[in-house]
């Protein structure tokens, strides 16, 4: 028997191993690579490096979405039942308002969707591997264990790679690690316990190769891959139905009970009344139609479908109508530091001078800024030191600014050099400019040992100037002078170089990185030295916070909602950015970082006292992609509705575990994208505000067309009870139930659902989760407007026949007083501390729309033959009119007066 020769695999904890032990696991030659035979036996064991991909939401699905709830159910329960009782036009008309729903769901989820669908990445990505002693460009799927990679600055890396061989690396891990700042890599193995983002000998799938280049070897692909395990996560990472969604579900059990209860005690009463089975059973079948709000399913969609197109105007693209409501009910809002809080790009902030000034850089819209010193505006060609600190920051350098100006990107290079020569051109100094006037000779690489570089440059015939800038700890030592105002030099003596050691510290507590300039001036036969310079200045730069994410983050604090910092970069600069955005005041000591803590691996084992702390943190740093993860789940076990945003890898899981994901559109991962609920078009944190408070307004139009729909049908379900029981006429028969239902109540309910909603709802703090859409103080409002409408429907009944009018003009009355009753009620919906004419009623234009419309529907019903004929409608006369619109308006007055003792005693 043959046996299949084992399949080379990289050694666990790769980073730790020398590169030597990895190539000789994973049975490769650095200098000639694999060979296509051998490619092909790895393919087959490890598969195609690929990640699994987010199946989207079919078309199955969306319209499963549309039809699985106990209120539709209840409406083809009762469609059923008209269909068996030959009822055909009571069942037709329920089928009607099940497809009409059904049509408007599912068109506006789908095109969402579809709209989703179009970010996805579509190009393919590609990588240069050295095979058979030659490089090649391969499909990045392509890849296997044991490929060599070659890679420089621009380059994304497409599979988890051991470095062996690095010049200058650094490499942009932010959408993985949350990593503002390049981290450098190196071909020196790391110490076993070293976590992620520390590991330097090693290279990641999905992170950006931003300086100099190199080589690695594939230690994992696809799904073994570390942004594989992320994806794992996600996938593992359960989605949580909305409030919204288990509201309308709580609340439609509760209307199938009842109307079962209601139907089965009417038809129970009528039998012992000694009516016939049919008429009984006719009844109770009326009495089901009352008390199913057929037209609830179509106002919720609706309104939900608006809010989405509101956000959608706004930016924010929601591919689930129910989560449109769900930021209203938000309590914890996580954020992401990298990408969302801040720029993700460097930018210089200060710069203390050797003349003892200080002046501030505050960057413009495009490739321009404003240098700031005390207040006041100063321009750098008249600062002398200030402009040699820009030059020197320019010319030595190694990064380009692409297109000047474009900040959608802004340079090519490592991104603090970019920062600098931004802040330079700015300030009227091209470095290219800087380069014809003063010619590069030569240039001293960074070292990662030293911590500096240097540039020479020609400034004359005879003249050299040396351009240096590094890390203040090993540029100020070798600083003999400073420069003076006038740019002459001053002593630089011990004292001296060990206060601005000191600043420099205060400037990196900040969350600042700080690089120190120094100048020098030599003939161009001297061999230049790193010694006896003269110090120019220090320059702090960092990840900006984004325009408008104070104020945004201030909006959320009013609206009660609980703004916390969640990321994996350091904790020094997660406080420092919080405290610049407002997250937190700025006092000592408010920095959670649970991933530094090694008692604390996982969120799920801390003790009570360490869980508490975690629950109230503000800022959580060094958090990974599980640890988001538990924090969630504490949270909602805790009763919060958490709201996450993201747009790295590593936000991917939370997103999608949170009550509703909020991922950056622009600088979102396609992983990120896919896992949430709502994408940010704009990555402005503000837009987020404006989603929430479209989803608390939804939730209050909700809220008010549900009490205005149900107190309807409440007072559709007393009329026909009571006159049931007291075995006399029936004021409304099923067929015309059904009509108010789908004119009376729809079309006001629809337009309250549209409804702008008010800007003091910002003010409110957020809904418990657990409170229902339909609370009890709410129902009592329902039972008591719904029987005043239901006595004045018996009450012009009455009187109907005291006139002598005959049971079809009684019941035409009748049915009139209930339909004029429902349109008038809808003025009781508004806000108790709103005034009684100017309120967020009278000022929708919807509404008077829907009334006009509606008034058209009943003429339309009393005189237009064919549909009079149905509905079995009379001409009531002009004192049946009367009756009707006199006793129509009492229940109205009933509402305003409750409205105004609400208001006294409880008038905010």
């Amino acid at each position: 028997m043959v046996q299949t020769a084992r399949v080379p695999t990289a050694p666990a904890e790769s980073w730790s191993r020398p590169e030597e032990e990895v190539l000789r696991a994973l049975a490769v030659e650095r200098e000639r690579g694999l060979d296509p035979e051998e490619v092909s036996r790895r393919r087959h064991h490890h598969g195609l490096n690929r990640l699994r991909e987010t199946k989207p939401r079919g078309a199955a699905q969306i319209f499963w979405d549309q039809v699985a709830s106990p209120v539709v159910a209840l409406l083809a329960a009762a469609a059923g039942v008209a269909f068996a009782f030959e009822e055909r036009l009571e069942g037709a008309a329920i089928i009607a308002v099940l497809i009409v729903n059904t049509a408007i769901g599912f068109g506006t989820e789908r095109r969402a969707v579809r709209s989703m669908e179009a970010l996805r990445e579509l190009g393919r990505v590609h990588a240069r591997v050295r095979r058979l002693a030659s490089t090649r460009v391969i499909p990045a799927e392509e890849l296997v264990p044991g490929d060599i990679v070659l890679f420089e600055a621009g380059d994304v890396l497409t599979a988890d790679l051991r470095v062996v061989e690095a010049s200058r690396l650094q490499v942009d891990e932010s959408a993985l690690t949350g990593e503002s700042l390049p981290v450098e890599k190196s071909v020196e193995a790391d110490l076993l316990e070293t976590a992620l983002p520390d590991r330097r000998a090693m290279l990641y799938k999905g992170t950006a190769v931003t300086r100099g280049s190199g080589e690695g070897v594939v230690v994992a692909t696809g799904m073994a891959s570390e942004l594989g395990r992320i994806s794992r996560l996600v996938a593992e990472a359960e989605g949580e139905a909305t409030p919204l969604e288990l509201r309308l579900e709580r609340l439609g059990r509760r209307l199938v009970v009842l109307t079962l209860a209601i139907a089965a005690l009417v038809a129970a009463s009528s039998l012992w009344a000694g009516r016939e089975l049919y008429l009984s059973i006719e009844i109770a079948l009326a009495l089901a139609v009352a008390a199913v709000p057929e037209g609830l399913p179509i106002v919720a969609t609706l309104a939900l479908a608006r809010g989405m197109w509101r956000m959608a105007r706004r930016n924010a693209l929601v591919e689930q109508l129910s989560a449109v409501e769900t930021l209203g009910s938000t309590s914890v809002l996580l954020v992401d530091k990298t990408g969302t809080l801040t720029e993700n790009r460097m930018a210089v902030a200060e710069i203390a001078l050797a003349d003892q000034t200080t002046v501030t850089f505050e960057p413009g819209n495009d490739d321009t800024g404003e240098f700031v010193r005390d207040g006041a505006k100063v321009e750098p060609e008249r600062q002398p030191v200030l402009a040699l600190a820009l030059r020197v920051a320019a010319l030595c350098n190694n990064a380009e600014i692409a297109g000047q100006g474009s900040n959608g990107a802004p340079g090519l290079g490592d991104p603090t050099e970019v920062a600098l020569l931004l802040a330079a051109h700015a300030a009227g100094f091209d470095r290219a400019s800087l380069l014809d006037e003063c010619p590069e000779l030569r240039e001293f690489a960074f070292d990662s040992e030293t911590k500096r570089m240097a540039t020479l440059h020609r400034v004359s015939q005879e003249q050299v100037m040396a351009a240096v800038k590094g890390a203040p700890e090993t540029v100020l030592p070798i600083c003999s002078r400073s420069v003076g105002p006038g740019g002459e030099d001053r002593v630089l003596d011990a004292p001296a170089r060990e206060e601005w050691l000191e600043r420099a510290g205060e400037m990196a507590s900040r969350g600042q990185r700080v690089l120190a300039l120094a100048t020098r001036s030599l003939r161009e036969s001297e061999a230049f030295d790193f010694d006896q310079l003269a110090l120019v200045g220090l320059i702090g730069l960092l990840d900006p916070p984004r325009r408008g994410v104070r104020q945004a983050i201030d909006a959320c604090q009013d609206a009660g909602i609980r703004v916390v910092m969640v990321t994996g970069d350091h904790g020094g600069t997660a406080w420092n950015i919080a405290a610049a955005t407002g997250l937190i005041e700025p006092v000592e000591g408010d920095v959670v970082d649970f991933l530094d803590a090694r008692s604390h691996p996982s969120f799920a084992d801390l003790d009570d006292p360490a869980r508490k702390r975690l629950l109230e943190a503000p800022v959580i740093a060094r958090a990974t992609p599980r640890q988001k993860l538990e924090l969630i789940s504490m949270l909602q076990q805790n009763g919060a509705v958490v709201a996450m945003t993201g747009d790295g890898v590593n936000d991917a899981p939370a997103l999608k575990k949170a009550d509703i994901g909020v991922a950056m559109g622009q600088r979102g991962t396609q992983v990120a994208r896919e896992a949430a609920a709502m994408v940010l078009m704009d990555d402005e944190l503000g837009t987020i505000v404006a989603a929430v408070a479209q989803g608390r307004a939804i939730f209050a139009n909700i809220r008010k067309f549900v009490v205005y729909l149900l107190s309807c049908n409440v007072s559709e379900i007393l009329a026909v009870s009571v006159a049931s029981l007291a075995q006399g006429p029936l004021p409304l028969l099923p067929l015309q139930i059904l009509f108010l239902n789908l004119v009376t109540d729809v079309f006001p309910a629809l337009a309250l659902g549209v409804g702008a909603g008010s800007p003091a709802l910002m003010l409110d703090p957020p809904r418990d989760s657990d409170e229902p859409l339909v609370a009890r103080r709410h129902w009592m409002r329902i039972f008591g407007l719904g029987g005043s409408i239901a006595l004045s429907v018996l009450g012009a009944l009455i009187l109907a026949h005291a006139i002598g009018k005959s049971a079809a003009e009684a019941t035409t009355i009748s049915f009139l007083t209930l339909a004029l009753a429902q349109l008038w009620h809808v003025f009781s919906m508004r806000e108790r501390r709103s005034g009684w004419w100017r309120n967020e009623i009278t000022q929708n234009p919807w509404i008077w729309a829907a009334l006009g419309l509606c008034l058209a529907l009943i003429g339309a019903a009393v005189y237009w033959s064919p549909l009079a004929t149905i509905l079995s409608i009379a001409d009531p006369g002009r004192d049946g009119w009367i009756l009707a619109l006199a006793m129509s308006v009492i229940p109205l007055a009933v509402g305003q007066l409750a409205l105004w003792r609400r208001s006294r005693r409880s008038p905010s």
